[in-house]
């Protein structure tokens, strides 16, 4: 009745949790890391909130209506009573407003697509200036641009797995249900964590040692899977 404790939060929480561990892999802090996000709703907003509070410089933030940038930072808790008053970026003043165009050549080291999909076109990919995609939306790369990204070594966090905070809550809010047993918000941010961790060593493990793309690696895993436990259990009626 009315869902589990942190549901809201947990697909931005995904992506910032998998932003976290990529960066750390990599040795970049994400203290003092510059982040453009396209979309601002829950995703978007959630996520950049987790990065603002990490010490990430939130620069670029694009909506439905407009794009804005603050090289500085943007005051994310601003930047939200605004939109929800708004329902949208447009006029906000503590940023420079930039075109469509410009905020997909803003530098910085976390670029998260959170809005629609074939966001990241090829002509986009060639031009990103970014170490990390890591995809809150699903389905913003179009596949050729993937190739591109790739080759560019712009380490992609593929839909998959980037936002599979949603979805492993929505399995969390079924197992409480099952149980009449309410985890509190601790416990569920922490299993969250726990199991987007696990899932990204798999992924990096399993990239690093076929050299295949993450987005391969995530869907390998998740296949494989599903094909171990049809083996085990048999097929269903």
């Amino acid at each position: 009745m009315g869902g589990s404790l942190g549901r809201r939060e947990a697909t931005g929480r995904g992506v910032f949790i998998c932003a976290r561990e990529a960066a750390k892999r990599a040795g970049v802090s994400i203290k003092g890391a510059r982040v453009a996000i396209q979309g601002f709703g829950n995703v978007g907003s959630i996520s950049g909130k987790m990065f603002a509070d990490a010490g990430a410089k939130v620069v670029a933030i694009q909506d439905h209506e407009t794009s804005i940038f603050n090289s500085e930072g943007i005051n994310i808790a601003a930047a939200q009573a605004y939109c929800n008053s708004h329902k949208s970026l447009a006029g906000f003043e503590g940023a420079s407003h930039i075109s469509t165009a410009d905020f997909w050549l803003v530098e910085s080291e976390f670029l998260v697509p959170a809005a629609l999909e074939s966001q990241i076109t090829d002509e986009r990919a060639r031009n990103l200036s970014t170490k990390f995609v890591v995809e809150g939306a699903n389905g913003p790369t179009i596949p050729t641009a993937d190739l591109i990204l790739r080759d560019r070594k712009i380490t992609v966090v593929p839909d998959v797995l980037a936002n599979a905070g949603g979805v492993t809550m929505s399995y969390f809010e079924w197992v409480q249900d099952l149980q009449s047993f309410f985890w509190s918000e601790t416990e569920i941010v922490d299993k969250l964590f726990r199991i987007l961790e696990t899932s990204w060593t798999k992924v990096l493990n399993l990239s690093r040692t076929r050299n295949i793309s993450m987005r391969m690696a995530a869907l390998s895993v998740g296949v494989s899977r599903v094909h171990e436990a049809k083996k085990q259990r048999g097929l269903f009626p």
